[in-house]
C-alpha cells in the first residue's frame, strides 16, 4: 500500500473511532465508575464518570501502543488529571487535524496530543499552562548530504500534516511531503523514501536515539510550548487541568515523566 493510501485509511479509521465514541479506556482511579456527568466543582464531563481525551496515536513517546496499552508522556499526564477528577481515563484515537482545529472537542473533554500553543489555535480553543518546551529540528541521514535547512531545499523533506513543522517548512520555502502521523513520517525516513524530516525536537530526537545513521542537523528556536486543549470557555475544567500540572511540577512528577520518556532529549 502506498503511504498516501495508508494515511487516508488511518484518517478514516480515526474519524470513525472519534465519532462512534469508541475508546480505549484506562482505569485511572478506583472510584467504581459512579462519577456523575456534573462532577465536583461543577465540571461537566462529556461521558459520566470518564475523562474523555482525544489524542493522535502513534506519536512516540507522547502516545503510542505498547503491549496492548496506550502509554507515553501525555498519557501519564492524562492519568493524573483523571485521578484528580476521580474519573476513568478514556482515550480516543483522533486525527491531529481534528485536534488542532478544535473539532475533536465536540466529542472529547480534552485534547492531549503534543499540541503546540499558537495564536491560531487559541482562537478556537483554550489551553492549559505550558507543560513542555519543544522547538523544531531537521533530522537527516549521514548519506543524505544534508547538514542544514538550506541543504534540504530541493530534496525530499517530510513533515506531519497540520503541524507547526509543516507550517515552518512552508515558511522556509520547502515543498515538503506531508504524512498523516509521525509514525508514517519516521517509517519513511528510515526506509529512505525521504531525505530528511522536519518536526519537534522531542519526537524526532526520540525516534533516532538508537539509530546512529541519523542525526539532528539543525535546530530552530521557534519558542514552541505544548499545552492541553479544552473547549473555549470551559474555565472550570481548565482550572482543574492547571491545578494538576502545578501539582506535577511541584512534586517532581513531571520531571520524572520527562526522564522516563525522553531521557537526554528532555528539556
Amino acid at each position: 500500500m502506498q503511504l498516501k493510501s495508508l494515511a487516508t485509511a488511518k484518517m478514516t479509521a480515526k474519524a470513525a473511532a472519534l465519532f462512534a465514541a469508541g475508546a480505549l479506556t484506562l482505569t485511572a482511579c478506583g472510584g467504581g465508575g459512579s462519577t456523575p456527568a456534573a462532577s465536583e466543582g461543577g465540571i461537566q464531563l462529556i461521558n459520566a464518570g470518564k475523562l474523555t481525551v482525544c489524542s493522535d496515536i502513534p506519536y512516540e513517546p507522547f502516545e503510542f501502543e505498547k503491549d496492548g496499552q496506550t502509554v507515553g508522556y501525555d498519557v501519564d499526564i492524562a492519568k493524573e488529571i483523571a485521578k484528580d477528577l476521580d474519573a476513568e481515563l478514556s482515550i480516543v484515537d483522533s486525527s491531529f487535524e481534528a485536534i488542532e482545529t478544535g473539532t475533536a472537542l465536540t466529542q472529547c473533554d480534552l485534547g492531549i496530543s503534543s499540541i503546540s500553543i499558537t495564536d491560531t489555535r487559541k482562537a478556537v480553543m483554550d489551553f492549559s499552562t505550558p507543560y513542555l518546551d519543544d522547538d523544531l529540528a531537521l533530522v537527516a541521514s549521514e548519506e543524505s548530504g544534508i547538514s542544514s535547512l538550506d541543504d534540504a531545499k530541493g530534496k525530499k523533506v517530510g513533515v506531519q500534516q497540520a503541524t507547526t513543522g509543516a507550517e515552518y517548512a512552508q515558511e522556509q520555502g520547502i515543498d515538503a511531503q506531508q504524512f498523516e502521523d509521525t509514525g508514517l513520517l519516521v517509517q519513511s525516513l528510515q526506509a529512505g523514501t525521504i531525505d530528511a524530516a522536519l518536526g519537534n525536537q522531542s519526537v524526532l530526537g526520540y525516534a533516532i536515539k538508537d539509530q546512529p545513521k541519523f542525526k539532528s542537523v539543525e535546530d530552530f528556536a521557534t519558542g514552541e510550548q505544548l499545552g492541553i486543549s479544552v473547549k473555549k470557555g470551559n474555565t472550570a475544567l481548565l482550572e482543574k487541568v492547571d491545578g494538576t500540572l502545578e501539582r506535577l511540577n511541584e512534586d517532581g512528577s513531571l520531571e520524572k515523566f520527562k526522564t522516563t520518556w525522553f531521557g537526554e532529549t528532555a528539556k
